[in-house]
């Protein structure tokens, strides 16, 4: 849109911006609510609000209506809520359409088709965009967003029981008393919290690092994109693989197995120490990739599993919100810091931290299994 005139940069990155913050709020709103009325109800409201969203932003930049910006930034705003909505939703939803001893699998499957996703997903948005404009591109993804509303069939769901006298008490105290209950529930398990803080300081960190670093060291090094390219390629290629791994394999100690593939990302920015040497980072972002997406599936499953059915939703949003909402701060910090101390130093330290975290969740009581009352 910005290569058509539509929007300049700053639109695009405001926009952007306001949709990461609808994205953000409206994740404990659909934790809470999932909770209470049933998943499948809010992946129905929410990605039907996703598509409204989606609407307004076509007919604000596409369109020569009158208050043109401002429909466009509720769009923005509107659509960014309604995916935050769906997230913890998803989440809960799956052990209601799948038997317990299937969770793993079906939450390979999951990863597999969101990777799909990603592969395919901008190839198809940009071949529709220079075909027919992209307009079009953003009408089709309105589409999809009322698929998803209107196509998924509805399971039977357990629900919070909300007594009469709660339905008394003001819909802000209902909501704040239902997140701090989904909170108990999570700190009733001591391996979440502790697997919880390891994948946010590897992603405010590690994660961080590598998106800002990556591409100045591609073209200071390389002259091109192409160890950025590399990278990329190589973690959703392990991503693949170990979605495809863990779809089979039961370890017996899941936690551990987890939190070493989660550990597995400070081989990134300790490769990235010899740039020069293209096929180095390639294998620590396969190997990254792989142990990640190890990470993701047994610790979706164990989440699952372990969280009682009725507050599932709201410990989902609690560890969406955490391990994600802290990422804006890394990237705000690694440009400043890396200016102080230099590329090697964040390298390194980065690298550090990332075992660090992930060595340190394992001497928590309950992380060996991701079960609560395990040895």
């Amino acid at each position: 849109m910005v290569s058509s005139g539509k929007l300049s940069a700053l639109e695009l990155g405001i926009f952007l911006a306001l949709r990461s913050a609808g994205f953000l709020a409206a994740v404990p709103i659909g934790g809470v609510m999932a909770d209470r009325t049933g998943s499948r109800r809010i992946i129905m409201i929410a990605s039907l609000a996703a598509a409204c969203g989606t609407l307004l932003l076509f007919l604000g930049i596409f369109t020569k209506l009158p208050f043109g910006l401002s429909l466009a930034t509720l769009g923005a705003i509107l659509s960014g809520m309604g995916q935050g909505a769906c997230r913890p939703a998803y989440q809960s939803i799956v052990p209601s359409v799948v038997p317990r001893d299937a969770l793993q699998p079906a939450n390979a499957a999951l990863s597999l088709s969101v990777r799909a996703t990603v592969l395919v997903g901008p190839a198809t948005a940009t071949l529709i965009a220079s075909s027919w404009g992209p307009g079009t591109a953003i009408l089709v993804i309105a589409c999809f967003w009322i698929a998803s509303a209107l196509v998924p069939s509805w399971p039977r769901e357990a629900v919070a029981d909300v007594g009469s006298g709660a339905r008394r008490v003001p819909r802000l105290g209902r909501f704040v008393h239902d997140l701090v209950d989904g909170y108990r529930e999570a700190r009733r398990h001591p391996w979440f919290f502790a697997a919880l803080v390891a994948l946010s300081t590897v992603i405010a960190t590690g994660y961080s690092v590598t998106a800002v670093l990556v591409p100045l060291i591609s073209r200071t090094i390389h002259g091109n994109a192409s160890l950025l390219t590399g990278s990329v390629t190589a973690y959703m290629t392990g991503a693949l693989l170990g979605a495809i791994a863990a779809s089979r394999w039961r370890p017996v100690k899941r936690g551990w197995w987890a939190l070493l593939g989660l550990g597995a990302y400070g081989l990134v920015p300790l490769s990235l120490l010899v740039p020069e040497h293209f096929w180095i980072p390639i294998a620590a972002y396969f190997l990254a990739g792989l142990g990640m997406e190890l990470f993701n599936i047994v610790w979706f499953t164990a989440i699952q599993d372990e969280v009682a059915r009725t507050k599932l939703a709201r410990v989902s949003a609690l560890d969406f919100i955490v391990s994600y909402g802290l990422a804006p701060l890394g990237l705000l910090a690694i440009a400043p810091v890396t200016g102080v101390l230099g590329i090697t130093t964040v390298l390194i330290a980065t690298a550090v931290v990332c075992f660090g975290a992930a060595l340190a969740a394992t001497a928590i009581p309950t992380t060996s299994e991701f079960r609560t009352g395990s040895p």
